[in-house]
């Protein structure tokens, strides 16, 4: 299966830069995955598409401010790191900026030097394994000196640093925000219970998957980094009950689709139970869904693992029309930008 399959155009003015103030007035694409039949609304009115019985899955990862700006020890020339993942105390993977002046046995300085980092090892991707020293504690230092991650293509900064995170964001180590929960308020998830729906909660820390481009003309040998999941015996019994009374499973994002799949794949299906470690899973068409039924996501980029995993759910042909649509009546795209559902 050739990459190029998942390729459209997309106008640069459609990648959104910036959040809407009011998180719920995005615009909601709705997709039959059966018949591809689709409907144009607010995301607000998401809430009339869910039934009692159903249970809405969010993934309550928390972003940290994982990019530092810093200068190299020995030369004062400047440096960047983007923290990816947590290896063992104060050793980090990270993506390093220049990378080829960035080599093992570097230092790097951060702030006024309350930070500094030695780069241990080189690996894939451009990524260096780092190995902090400081004085006082790394989280304070880290929220004092670094800034939230945002995906290259975001050119303005961020003022409010909570509208890069999700109103139920807990558990930190997130190097990107799982953006389709962007989109909900308090209230709305509120309103969502008291219609009779349940609400369970997943963890996946995004990492370098998703700053990883594809390079590879096959989608079939495509390799996706593996980023760390949590889920709880609670919300596998949840999910459990959900499908025995027959109501739908609902992934609010593809992190929490994937989370499902692994560990469903880890069951063959149902029943699912109480699971954690590392996923690489990687779901692109004539892949079979063992948990997730429907599907609340962001519209992703050309040729990206979302497209396919999307495409997955509902069908090439049936995404690539809707994301035509979705071009035509200018919806924003990626991480700030509007939302779809497929059911």
């Amino acid at each position: 299966m050739n990459v190029d399959m998942y390729d459209f155009e997309l106008p640069e003015s459609l990648i959104a830069q910036t959040p809407l103030l009011d998180r719920s007035a995005s615009k909601l694409l709705t997709l039959n995955k059966e018949n591809g039949e689709t409907s144009h609304e607010l995301f607000g009115n998401i809430i009339d598409h869910l039934k009692p019985g159903d249970t809405l899955v969010l993934n309550d990862t928390k972003v940290i401010p994982a990019r530092l700006f810093g200068v190299k020890e020995d030369t004062g020339a400047k440096a960047e790191v983007l923290l990816l993942k947590n290896l063992s105390g104060d050793r980090w993977e990270a993506l390093v900026k220049p990378g080829k002046k960035l080599k093992t046995g570097s230092v790097i300085v951060f702030g006024e030097g309350q930070l500094k980092a030695v780069i241990e090892d080189e690996g894939e991707m451009g990524a260096r394994t780092l190995s902090f020293s400081y004085k006082g504690i790394f989280q304070e230092i880290l929220d004092a000196l670094g800034q939230m991650p945002l995906p290259p293509y975001i050119k303005e900064k961020l003022e409010d640093k909570e509208r890069y995170q999700t109103v139920y964001a807990k558990h930190e180590g997130s190097a990107a925000a799982p953006t389709a929960g962007l989109h909900f308020t308090e209230k709305l998830l509120e309103d969502i219970t008291r219609k009779g729906i349940d609400i369970a909660f997943i963890t996946l820390h995004v990492g370098l998957g998703t700053f990883r481009p594809m390079s590879v003309e096959r989608v079939e040998d495509h390799v996706m980094h593996e980023e760390y999941y949590m889920i709880s015996q609670e919300t596998a019994d949840l999910l459990n009950q959900t499908k025995k009374r027959g109501g739908r499973v609902v992934a609010v994002g593809t992190t929490s689709c994937r989370t499902l799949e692994t560990v469903g794949s880890q069951h063959q299906g149902m029943p699912l139970a109480e699971s954690s470690g590392w996923t690489d899973i990687f779901i692109y068409p004539g892949y079979k869904f063992q948990v997730v039924d429907a599907l609340i996501t962001n519209f992703h980029l050309p040729k990206s693992t979302l497209v396919m995993l999307v495409s997955a759910l509902a069908g090439r042909d049936h995404i690539m029309s809707a994301y035509q649509e979705a071009v035509e009546q200018e919806y924003r795209f990626f991480s700030f930008g509007d939302a779809m559902f497929i059911y």
